[in-house]
């Protein structure tokens, strides 16, 4: 089952999306919860924001850490000096690794990327043992994420692509306000709850927001390398015009909410 994350270069990401994550990872850890002694799977581990979050929270036993890109697979290997994390690539919807496994199954920022999401779902929570917690969460892409929507309605006012893109971005697996809870439902987890987790993003200037996008990272940076010189040249411009908003080139800070679930294994 493939992502529908695109990702080139490791350092790109950190710039698009690593640095924020690394920012929401200790909130959606004190949600999920946390036991000294637990093993943990993070599935869709990235760059390791998570994972090496996870490894300084609590004295855990062992953290497994899987992704289905090798990109990021290689970044958290050569970035891991912590034994009990265990880094290999892996598919969210077929995890390597025997019925309950693990004390809880994290996923942070990956299931609205995985086309299958309630399968990836169904898997965590085949492998996590009875009484273990399955725990994950996505951004809210239609509603929390202002920084990203300022990009996507501004190339939806430019082209019938630009607003195909928004119409794919804003409408992705599980971002709907219940959607999780109810797939965690119809999946057999009980004791279902959801809740919404908030960070700023904050921006130097307009190459600290745009640089990755242009690179190609991410969905947006993939519609951006769809287009021919003119376009990307119109484009980023327009941007760059909705970022400024009629003042000088400077820091910019934006809210993001993501949606967050949690459930127990019967």
């Amino acid at each position: 089952m493939t992502s529908s994350f695109t990702i080139h270069d490791a350092a790109g990401y950190e710039q698009l999306m690593g640095r924020w994550s690394q920012k929401l990872a200790p909130m959606f850890i004190d949600f999920a919860g946390l036991a000294d002694g637990e093993k943990i799977l993070d599935v869709g581990c990235g760059t390791g924001s998570l994972t090496f979050a996870l490894a300084r929270t609590a004295e855990l036993g062992e953290i497994a850490a899987i992704d289905y890109s090798p990109v990021f697979v290689e970044e958290t290997i050569r970035r891991n000096t912590d034994p009990r994390i265990k880094v290999r690539q892996a598919d969210a919807c077929a995890l390597p690794f025997d019925d309950g496994t693990f004390d809880r199954a994290l996923a942070l920022l990956v299931l609205h990327f995985v086309p299958e999401a309630s399968k990836a779902v169904a898997e965590m929570r085949r492998v996590v043992r009875p009484g273990g917690i399955v725990a994950a969460a996505v951004w809210d892409h239609l509603g929390g994420m202002p920084g990203m929507r300022m990009m996507v309605d501004t190339v939806a006012a430019l082209s019938d692509a630009g607003r195909q893109l928004r119409a794919r971005y804003c409408f992705q697996p599980m971002m709907q306000p219940g959607e999780m809870k109810r797939t965690f439902v119809e999946q057999g987890l009980v004791n279902v709850t959801e809740t919404q987790l908030m960070i700023r993003m904050d921006y130097q200037n307009f190459d600290d927001y745009w640089t990755p996008i242009g690179a190609g990272e991410g969905p947006l940076g993939k519609y951006v390398a769809t287009l021919d010189a003119a376009e990307r040249v119109r484009t980023e411009a327009a941007v760059r015009d909705a970022y400024e908003a009629g003042q000088p080139d400077g820091r910019r800070s934006f809210a993001n909410v993501a949606w967050a679930c949690r459930g127990i294994v019967p």
